[in-house]
């Protein structure tokens, strides 16, 4: 059964910081670029981060959370990671990973052009 599953989510002060992990199970991880989306109550689904499938060092983030945020992987591990560092207020939404093909021409911020999604972990930044 295909599934990808998030954790590492939890309460934390602001500047604080948290690690969330993506893991697969019945895919390989190496074989997509995987994102990282979030969604707070009555928002829209927003892109936060994203790392190639073709070329493994390549990554995208969003600008809200460049300079705080790292994307990586472990594929020996079948696992992608977010670090967060600096945490805001406004980062406080369910965090989901997701499954992109990475077909040529294609969007890495866009939430319709992913394949396989996560439950979701929630993040919440408050004093």
């Amino acid at each position: 059964q295909v599934q990808l599953v998030e954790s590492g989510g939890g309460s934390v002060q602001p500047g604080g910081s948290l690690r969330l992990s993506c893991a697969g199970s019945g895919l390989t991880l190496e074989y997509y670029a995987i994102g990282w989306f979030r969604q707070a109550p009555g928002k829209e689904r927003e892109g936060v981060s994203c790392i190639s499938n073709k070329y493994g060092t390549v990554s995208f983030y969003a600008d809200s959370v460049k300079g705080r945020f790292t994307i990586s992987r472990d594929n020996a591990k079948n696992m992608v990671y977010l670090q967060m560092n600096s945490l805001k207020p406004e980062d406080t939404a369910v965090y989901y990973c997701a499954t992109h093909p990475e077909q040529y021409g294609w969007n890495w911020y866009a939430p319709e052009e992913y394949d396989h999604w996560g439950q979701g972990t929630q993040v919440t930044v408050s004093s």
